[in-house]
């Protein structure tokens, strides 16, 4: 389905335990100028008048009725059937809300929630990094396509989703798809987060070279760049240190999906530090109770924002192969490979891309 030529109309909106951001979208661009409104996530009454009245504001703005309504919300949650639970920045969610089905009433059409971690994978998918890939491997002549997707953001925390041939996963518990959770490779009783986020850049720059300054990830990327005054070396490693530990993780993820990994959130702006070490511990050994080496992963694993690699990637072992007892030939690509790479849409885009066509697919079952 072309996304891009779809008149019809979705409400969507960005929610922060801060501020709620709110839009529309129509053939897979925002149709209307974003605004934000404090959540009052303190008051739930308060809560959800702001959210209401942010989805009237965009109403007021439109020249069609809109189809549904389809947005993020962090959990825990029953995604499914529009039930927010327990949040840590929403106290006045404590015992569960049914966010989608107050929505529904108050607007008449469907609402549909996801969390940030499925939503940018889905809007990568269909309109981000997959395709993308695809249209690289069918320009360089290979037979190789890709279905699967595993989006991992890195920002304030270790967001993961999942898409299986189209199909976002959502899990029985609406949890498909996260990773954050998963075993620490450096601190065995912590998890993966601990090392995978923000705090794990500033904690280990800080512990590495003293510094003690209140720095956060950006600035810490630049004094690795040496386009600010620090220890370079103490923020190469702290990059590198995070590489690291997401590249166990997401090693383990995707060993179940098979499939591309596209990484997006504010600290993936450094993946010039961080991909290096986190393709390397995807593509490291791991020991066998008789002695032997076998890969952390089944598949090769490059890195796809290094042209040379990604060049290696559209290449492959792409042969031709004879049919028994005929002349005829057959595409055959031996070589079992994935992809790491960045967004090139920004996580908030394909967040609100993934909201967008998840809603539109929803729509048409």
């Amino acid at each position: 389905m072309n996304y891009q030529y779809d008149k019809r109309v979705i409400l969507t909106l960005d929610a922060g335990g801060t501020n709620f951001v709110f839009s529309a979208m129509q053939s897979s661009q925002q149709i209307v100028q974003p605004f934000a409104l404090p959540a009052m996530a303190h008051d739930l009454d308060l809560c959800l008048g702001q959210i209401v009245k942010g989805f009237e504001m965009v109403k007021s703005q439109l020249s069609v009725e809109a189809s549904a309504i389809s947005f993020a919300f962090p959990g825990p949650a029953d995604y499914e059937n529009g039930i927010i639970g327990d949040l840590p920045n929403f106290p006045s969610f404590r015992g569960g809300v049914a966010l989608g089905p107050y929505l529904q009433r108050k607007f008449g059409i469907p609402v549909f929630i996801n969390n940030d971690g499925s939503l940018f994978a889905y809007g990568e998918a269909m309109a981000g990094a997959l395709p993308l890939v695809n249209k690289r491997l069918e320009e360089a002549g290979s037979p190789k396509r890709f279905k699967n997707l595993l989006g991992i953001t890195l920002g304030t925390g270790f967001g993961g989703g999942v898409v299986i041939n189209g199909n976002l996963l959502v899990g029985d518990n609406g949890v498909g798809g996260d990773i954050w959770c998963f075993r620490n490779k450096k601190f065995h009783h912590y998890i993966a987060e601990e090392s995978v986020a923000i705090r794990a850049v500033k904690r280990v720059y800080k512990d590495l070279s003293g510094d003690e300054r209140p720095l956060e990830p950006k600035d810490i990327a630049d004094i690795a760049n040496k386009q600010k005054e620090g220890d370079d070396e103490a923020a190469r490693q702290a990059f590198a240190e995070l590489g690291e530990m997401a590249g166990d993780a997401i090693a383990m993820a995707d060993t179940i999906v098979d499939g591309l990994v596209v990484i997006g959130g504010g600290v993936a702006k450094a993946s010039k530090l961080i991909f290096p070490a986190l393709v390397n511990e995807m593509n490291s050994k791991l020991k066998m109770m008789n002695g032997e080496e076998v890969g952390h992963m089944q598949m090769k694993v490059f890195n796809l924002e290094d042209e040379v690699q990604f060049d290696e990637f559209t290449k492959g072992g792409a042969k031709k192969l004879l049919i028994p007892g005929s002349e005829d030939e057959v595409d055959y690509d031996p070589v079992k490979r994935i992809g790491v790479i960045s967004t090139t849409n920004g996580a908030s885009e394909s967040i609100a891309l993934g909201a967008y066509v998840f809603a539109l697919n929803k729509l048409d079952q």
